[in-house]
């Protein structure tokens, strides 16, 4: 008999995961978050998740509340086997986590106990990590706290970005959905309970998260930036103006100067900025109100000039 699954998914990383469910099981509901509006003409969108949902002709629901019983009415009307949460966006209360016959099993971006929260992509990435993956957890109340069936790691490359990672986890997610989730389901796997002593966490990013504090090391403010690109993007201020920095390198003129000074390089390709330690080479950057652009460009347009100081008054937060 063919398994009954709800899938809960918001953004493109769940997409993946969702198609793997839809072939491997008979998906009979996605749940995902509201429309939301965007873009210039602030038009409702529906999600990635919604948008695949509805090509594959699965029912889906958008509740605004997930605590007053409705989502547990809806979920006891479909007497699922199991839901498959991947980045759904909202903490599932333990009335819900209990209908499903097997439980609800979440698809999570890191090797847990480690990176616990909403951005453990990002933390992973502003941390210096070079290895991260996805853990297949049988989902309790707390945050991310439940034992765990299978541990997928993933190497990250010295050029990945956010993006980039995202991208090669919602693929690897899709493959523990197609090798191992039903394994768990039927009792071939055992889940194994976290060791919360050595958990660590990712919170939700902040303003201050992405401002860029050019008194620490080029290395730390690379990965800052890596972190947050392509969106929502690490930033200075070029005098009153915001400076998004989408891509960087770390720079190697051995020129030295206060931490945000522009430097001369004398290189016509290359624009590097003082840090605590060490420079940043800029490679891609925008102000607000304009395209992004190679970072040269910005200088040669007078939007940023060689011995300006960069920096913000938005400080960093302390982890």
């Amino acid at each position: 008999m063919t398994m009954r699954a709800v899938f809960f998914g918001t953004p493109e990383f769940a997409v993946p995961s969702l198609s793997a469910l839809h072939e491997a099981t008979r998906v009979i509901g996605v749940v995902c978050q509201p429309d939301r509006r965007s873009g210039r003409g602030m038009k409702l969108q529906a999600s990635p998740v919604k948008v695949k949902a509805t090509e594959l002709g699965v029912p889906v629901y958008q509740p605004l509340r997930v605590k007053n019983g409705e989502l547990e009415s809806w979920l006891r009307q479909l007497q699922p086997d199991v839901a498959v949460v991947a980045a759904y966006g909202r903490i599932l209360p333990a009335a819900v986590l209990a209908v499903p016959k097997h439980g609800c099993l979440n698809l999570h971006a890191s090797i847990l106990p480690s990176y616990r929260g909403a951005a453990p992509i990002q933390w992973a990435l502003m941390q210096g990590q070079s290895e991260t993956g996805i853990s297949l957890m049988h989902m309790d109340e707390g945050m991310d706290t439940g034992a765990v069936y299978a541990v997928r790691p993933l190497a990250i490359s010295p050029g990945m970005n956010a993006g980039k990672l995202t991208a090669a986890l919602a693929d690897v997610a899709a493959d523990v959905v197609k090798h191992e989730l039903l394994d768990a389901v039927a009792g071939r796997l055992i889940a194994v309970p976290q060791d919360h002593a050595s958990a660590t966490f990712a919170p939700p990013i902040s303003r201050q998260d992405l401002c860029i504090d050019w008194g620490r090391s080029n290395v730390d403010i690379l990965n800052q930036v890596r972190a947050f690109a392509p969106t929502p993007g690490a930033f200075t201020l070029a005098g009153e103006r915001r400076l998004k920095i989408l891509e960087a390198g770390l720079g190697s003129s051995g020129q030295q100067g206060p931490p945000g000074e522009v430097l001369k390089t004398g290189r016509l390709t290359s624009v590097e900025v003082a840090c605590g330690n060490g420079t940043l080479e800029l490679l891609r950057a925008g102000v607000e109100g304009r395209n992004m652009q190679a970072a040269r460009d910005l200088i040669n347009g007078r939007l940023i000039e060689v011995g300006q100081r960069l920096g913000s008054a938005v400080g960093r937060r302390e982890q």
